[in-house]
């Protein structure tokens, strides 16, 4: 059999990505032939990656890039199965290297981003070769780009809330703004954003439980403006109290500060994902059955 030196090993490792052990079988299988142990590897890591696609990422971070001029920014949501893995420095690399893409390129979908090609190889294919790296399933979720009327502000809790704000008005108040979004979520901008039929499926459930009430019909009506009202309130940032002053909206806040928020998108990992909750001590004992 052919010795395997350390530099081979080394080389190949270059080449994958892959682990030292992995590539010292891969070279002693094809008796230290380089190309054939890349080839096998690539094979074997495909199988890998496959295999790892059918499992949950629901952790992940947030890329985000925003250009020098504060025009175009961009978020993504890069999802992993284990939050261990969302620390690692090439995942999160990976996440920013997207947003930027997004932001210049401006793909249609997620398709059309992973089919872009880069300097360092395409999209799809760097992501393959991560997941081969780490061993866990990764997917690039959804994005948002956008364009600024304004100016854009970002604004990123840790690597799992991304916020994007294009605003008028100065620039430590749409900091504020951007922590704002972040900590109350608000769906949309204003009421003229909220569909219709959200608005009738709340007013349905405002008139059942009004009815419930026994009151008056004059007072029932009362009741459910005054309940879809505040829903409204609750769901749009212009509608909402200030994070900063509850004693005021966010719209009479813009308007004292003569400020105005055009558009704003924002991200929270694993959001509406449904993530498998495994019993560990369950999990054993079913392994340890299947053993016997």
């Amino acid at each position: 059999m052919a010795e395997i030196s350390a530099g081979l090993v080394k080389e190949l490792r270059e080449l994958t990505g892959l682990g030292m052990m992995e590539c010292k079988k891969a070279l002693a299988e094809c008796e230290g032939d380089l190309k054939k142990a890349e080839e096998l590897l690539r094979i074997k890591s495909g199988a890998k990656a496959s295999k790892a696609a059918s499992r949950i990422a629901a952790e992940g971070v947030i890329g985000a890039w925003l250009a020098a001029d504060a025009k175009v920014g961009a978020l993504v949501e890069l999802n992993s199965e284990t939050d261990f893995v969302a620390k690692n420095d090439d995942f999160v690399a990976f996440a920013r290297a997207l947003a930027e893409l997004v932001a210049t390129r401006n793909p249609a979908n997620v398709e059309e981003l992973a089919s872009l090609d880069t300097i360092a190889g395409q999209v799809e294919a760097r992501r393959q070769a991560l997941v081969q790296k780490i061993g866990e399933n990764i997917s690039i979720r959804r994005f948002r780009r956008l364009q600024a009327k304004g100016k854009l502000a970002l604004y990123l809790h840790g690597a799992k809330i991304g916020v994007l704000v294009d605003y008028d008005g100065p620039e430590e108040l749409a900091k504020d703004l951007a922590m704002h979004i972040a900590f109350h979520k608000p769906a949309y901008l204003n009421r003229a954003e909220v569909p219709q039929d959200v608005v009738a499926d709340e007013r349905r459930i405002q008139e059942a439980r009004a009815k419930e009430s026994g009151k008056p019909a004059e007072i029932l009506a009362k009741m459910v403006e005054g309940a879809v009202n505040k829903f409204l309130g609750e769901k749009t940032l212009l509608g909402q109290p200030f994070v900063k002053d509850d004693k005021q909206t966010v719209e009479k806040m813009l308007a004292a500060r003569k400020a105005k928020v055009n558009s704003f998108a924002f991200f929270v990992v694993g959001e509406g994902i449904e993530k498998k909750s495994t019993d560990f001590a369950a999990e054993v004992m079913a392994q340890a059955g299947r053993a016997h």
